[in-house]
């Protein structure tokens, strides 16, 4: 997550076994509860609806697996400059996004490091030890049940909870990534995606101040071309007027994949439903998950201290 890896400097790397990580979290990291229900962070492996999926969705077969590392790596060897971890995780989290296909993948790998050559002041001492302002406010969150997609559903509270005198533009910017290395490194997120849910419920005039096309532009060049993970949709909800002012600064830099990706519900629960099922939804946006009680935002950055080591093993 530091900018360990880039084009000129081979990073050092730290072999990590995810399942002991898995096992360390669950002993160890407090739990956040949902009502009932127990936000997991998943990096133990795939169950058999996973596996499955992976075949219909990405043409994953041992076979096609296997030429795709191989091809992956030949693209790779010849960039001389571009220097990677040698790890088949590393690998799959980009290859799987690219449906298997190295060309792909190889392209996206590119564009990732590139982006973070071009933000540096984004991507040095990304850590959660370091960068925990965002998370510990609670602006942005996994929820605990998966849709029945099986993708994740993420939270990111950019209204009213959302003080920029405290947790600046770029700090909130650093924790939608450190929420998205979660999900970049969860296998069943990597085969079956992402919904990203924005509530804007309260944004006001003084927020959108904070917001220039400068960064608009780079969450959106980070989000449509270098993100290695399966968005399946952004959801606009309590959105009011003003919210269509920010809007604005984004939409010159939107390609045509992404806008078509971009659901606006206000207060229309029954539309968000027809891509999140009720189980998966909070009761604030019409579904049935109680809200986390207490300092969640807190625990869930603990959480996230517990599976830093996947992170930077990664390569990410």
């Amino acid at each position: 997550m530091t900018s360990t890896a880039t084009i000129k400097d081979k990073p050092p790397m730290i072999t990590v076994c995810k399942q002991e990580l898995y096992e360390h979290w669950l002993k160890n990291a407090p739990k956040i509860m949902f009502g009932e229900h127990q936000l997991s962070i998943e990096i133990s492996e795939i169950d058999e609806f996973f596996i499955l999926k992976a075949k219909k969705d990405l043409r994953e077969t041992p076979e096609i697996v296997a030429q795709g590392f191989k091809e992956l790596r030949e693209l790779l060897a010849g960039e001389p400059d571009l220097h990677v971890p040698d790890i088949d995780d590393f690998y799959i989290t980009f290859l799987r996004p690219c449906k298997w296909y190295a060309k792909s993948a190889f392209s996206l790998i590119k564009r990732y490091y590139r982006f973070r050559l071009n933000y540096p002041h984004i991507y040095t001492d990304l850590l959660s030890t370091k960068q925990k302002t965002a998370l510990c406010a609670g602006l942005i969150y996994p929820l605990p049940i998966r849709t029945q997609e099986g993708s994740r559903v993420l939270i990111v509270e950019a209204g009213k909870r959302w003080k920029p005198k405290e947790v600046s533009t770029s700090d909130f910017f650093k924790g939608l990534i450190l929420v998205l290395y979660l999900a970049m490194v969860e296998y069943k997120t990597q085969i079956a995606g992402a919904h990203i849910i924005l509530d804007v419920e309260g944004l006001s005039l003084s927020h959108v101040t904070y917001i220039t096309p400068s960064f608009a532009k780079m969450i959106v060049d980070f989000i449509q071309r270098c993100m290695p993970t399966r968005l399946k949709g952004i959801h606009i909800v309590n959105q009011s007027f003003i919210f269509n002012m920010a809007f604005a600064i984004f939409k010159p830099f939107l390609e045509e994949k992404i806008r078509n990706r971009i659901h606006f519900h206000g207060t229309n629960w029954d539309s968000l439903k027809d891509f999140i099922d009720k189980r998966a939804l909070l009761k604030k946006h019409g579904g049935e998950l109680k809200m986390a009680e207490g300092q969640y935002g807190v625990i869930f950055w603990q959480n996230m201290l517990s599976c830093e080591p996947a992170f930077e093993g990664n390569g990410i």
